[in-house]
């Protein structure tokens, strides 16, 4: 399953298709302790047990931008 995080394609292999697992593969899980956040694509702050879909795309970034 392809998903996009911060626009780089990942692919994820079930059953590891939560956010956790598309932050851990792009290398982005760590930014989580410096106080960023997981959104999607419409802006929706998710949580890192959340499902993902093929083709989604979330965004890390700081919760003040």
């Amino acid at each position: 399953m392809n998903v996009s995080v911060n626009g780089c394609k990942v692919t994820l292999f079930p059953p590891m298709t939560t956010v956790r697992h598309a932050l851990l593969t792009a290398g982005l899980f760590e930014e989580l302790e410096s106080g960023v956040k997981v959104y999607d694509e419409w802006g929706n702050e998710i949580g890192t047990e959340g499902a993902l879909n093929e083709g989604a795309k979330i965004f890390v970034r700081s919760a003040d931008s």
